[in-house]
């Protein structure tokens, strides 16, 4: 009976992984109550290594190549299993194969925008996203704290583990860097570069590498972004006689092409001066305070406590909404300007 035992059983001469799917980082060889024979061959291709575990502890490892299996090969399993100068055959071990091909392409991102603390907005929330690349560079550690006994182990199952722990860094470099989230965003190669040099320990720890972290957006939700827009808008406003000029010098061309060219704006080109010119001298003087005429009594409409009249301030939006009738001022800079000089006659 135990030599038809010996005889029904399988013994194995070659020992490899094909990969015959991608996505796999760790799969383990099918033994069933099949051996190792002294002598057999372990083949590890380019992008693999190979590791023996002795009831459950790791054992030997092995990089590309082809191995003929016996004690100077497998010094600490034989080591673990008592083996003199003898190698007991047949004998049998688990055997892991892992992929260190390069990941590439994978993508991390933020599913909810993060709070954090920013020195010019405040309290924001932001979101940001990318890709980044990885290989398995330690199937020990690999093994310890990732794929276990599991038959096999694939990339899709890390995905989410290796997402929000770099979510969770992200945060954290928010928070660590004070960088104000407009430089951030406009500097998201340092800020790639940046977390990734903070996420790289992590990746160790799971036997990782990390080859590459790219940031290609970083972004405040909708609401917030239109807040952001209009703060814009407003410091453009700021250099009145400069926005104007940007205004008038988009506007030309584009009365030039409606009905009626510039006439249809009010300007006669046979008055002798040009459009521009008459927009700057009108805006000059919607800024200036209106000199008294000559002759008129130097009693003039009261002055408020700034220095403006009431009639000035009235002359000024006059002019002021004549700009926003031809389209060179918007309705919402005209109602920003209408309270800063109603503000002088308080």
């Amino acid at each position: 009976m135990a030599l038809m035992d010996f005889i029904k059983k399988q013994f194995i001469d070659i020992l490899q992984w094909t990969e015959e799917s991608d996505g796999t980082l760790a799969w383990r060889f099918p033994m069933a109550e099949m051996e190792i024979q002294n002598g057999a061959s372990l083949t590890v291709r380019e992008s693999q290594m190979a590791m023996f575990v002795n009831e459950g502890t790791v054992a030997d490892v092995f990089g590309p190549g082809m191995y003929k299996l016996n004690t100077q090969t497998l010094p600490v399993l034989t080591y673990l299993k008592n083996w003199d100068k003898l190698f007991e055959s047949p004998f049998k071990s688990d055997v892991y194969f892992f992929s260190t091909r390069t990941q590439l392409d994978q993508k991390w991102g933020t599913p909810n925008p993060i709070t954090i603390r920013d020195k010019d907005f405040g309290i924001v929330r932001m979101r940001a996203f990318g890709i980044y690349s990885y290989h398995l560079s330690d199937p020990k550690a690999f093994y310890q704290k990732i794929s276990g006994t599991r038959a096999s182990y694939t990339r899709e199952e890390l995905e989410g583990q290796l997402r929000n722990s770099m979510v969770a860094g992200m945060t954290d470099l928010f928070g660590e860097s004070g960088v104000a989230f407009i430089d951030m965003a406009g500097n998201q190669d340092e800020f790639g570069k940046a977390m990734m040099f903070k996420m790289a320990p992590m990746f160790a720890e799971y036997g990782l590498t990390l080859d590459s972290l790219v940031v290609q957006n970083v972004s405040l939700p909708e609401e917030l972004q239109k807040i952001l827009d209009q703060k814009i808008g407003m410091n453009m406003i700021g250099d009145m006689q400069r926005f104007t000029q940007y205004q008038v010098a988009n506007a030309i061309p584009e009365a030039a092409r409606n009905e009626g060219g510039m006439a249809g704006m009010g300007v006669g080109l046979g008055a002798g001066v040009g459009f521009g010119q008459v927009m700057g001298q009108a805006m000059a003087s919607a800024m200036q305070p209106a000199a008294p005429a000559v002759g008129a009594p130097t009693a003039a409409a009261p002055v408020a406590a700034g220095g403006v009249s009431a009639d000035e301030v009235v002359a000024t939006l006059e002019k002021l909404h004549g700009l926003v009738e031809k389209g060179i001022l918007s309705q919402l800079e005209f109602d920003a300007k209408k309270a800063e000089l109603l503000k002088k006659l308080s």
